[in-house]
């Protein structure tokens, strides 16, 4: 199911998140009990700044870092970095937004960039880090899924929050989640380029994800040259000799039934010897944002 968060349980307390990018870098004054006051310095040492313990992105492109280089040369750094104080090191400060062009700074031999302060804690922190990112589109799509991971596993927001929050459809959220059930490998070649989000989201309903990412991989096939390579029998889901399905007995069918009346929607179960699949089939996302309710309410 879509909703599904891979890698750990629901927290049981959902809180708003802030009210956007420009808020919180000042141009729109935030709620008093949301964010404190900023606190700007005209510029700091490039060496008094340190990439943001929180920060989700972790992949930077090297020939976009080296462009961004010329144009800080050119022109300098036009948005100050946000930063909050360093914890562990008086005087020093940790990048909550902007560490690409801090990056960029120091390949154009900058000492020093302008910053603004703002002291937050590590929800904050990430919170503003996802929307700036989300919003200039720097993020790649595994990292903007674990940011939103985080964000519910350790803060306890909803899909709905953080929709409303970086302007995406709830839909979105739940889909490019999803990219987090993939295998490992998998998403590797996410992060590094070399499948797009289209391509992941095709290898999602696959046996053998590994095996076709890298064919897709190795010959170049497009998104939707992979999408009709993944509903070929030899991919699908299910089809694989040692996995299939036993004949449903009385007691598979009854329970079919009773989810499908939970839900209101057509639900399977197939059985292999101790393992199985349990399957929703969904055919709006209407339909799917109904359901994501109704677990959602279950899980309070």
């Amino acid at each position: 199911m879509s909703d599904d968060i891979p890698g750990g349980e629901r927290p049981a307390k959902p809180r708003q998140l802030g009210r956007g990018l420009s808020a919180l870098l000042g141009d729109v004054p935030p709620p008093a009990a949301d964010l404190p006051p900023p606190r700007a310095t005209d510029a700091v040492p490039v060496e008094f700044l340190r990439p943001g313990s929180v920060q989700p992105r972790r992949h930077f492109n090297e020939a976009e870092l080296d462009a961004l280089a010329a144009s800080v040369k050119e022109r300098g750094i036009l948005q100050p970095i946000l930063v909050r104080s360093d914890p562990d090191a008086p005087g020093r400060y940790e990048i909550i937004a902007g560490e690409r062009r801090w990056r960029a700074a120091q390949r154009a031999r900058l000492h020093e960039v302008p910053v603004i302060v703002r002291e937050m804690n590590d929800e904050a922190a990430l919170e503003v880090a996802i929307v700036e990112n989300v919003q200039r589109q720097d993020l790649g799509a595994i990292e903007e899924a674990e940011g939103y991971r985080s964000l519910i596993y350790d803060y306890g927001h909803t899909q709905e929050t953080l929709a409303k929050a970086v302007g995406k459809a709830r839909s979105h959220i739940a889909n490019i989640m999803r990219l987090l059930n993939l295998p490992k490998d998998v998403q590797e070649l996410v992060n590094d380029g070399t499948l797009s989000f289209g391509h992941a989201r095709a290898l999602m309903n696959v046996e053998n994800a590994e095996g076709l990412a890298r064919k897709v991989a190795k010959e170049g096939l497009n998104v939707r040259q992979t999408e009709r390579l993944a509903r070929q029998p030899r991919y699908a889901l299910g089809t694989v000799t040692n996995h299939i399905p036993k004949p449903k007995d009385r007691d598979t069918a009854q329970l079919e039934h009773r989810l499908s009346e939970a839900t209101g929607l057509k639900v399977g179960i197939e059985n292999w010897g101790e393992r199985g699949r349990v399957s929703i089939r969904y055919e709006s996302l209407e339909q799917l944002d109904a359901l994501i309710d109704r677990l959602e309410r279950g899980w309070r």
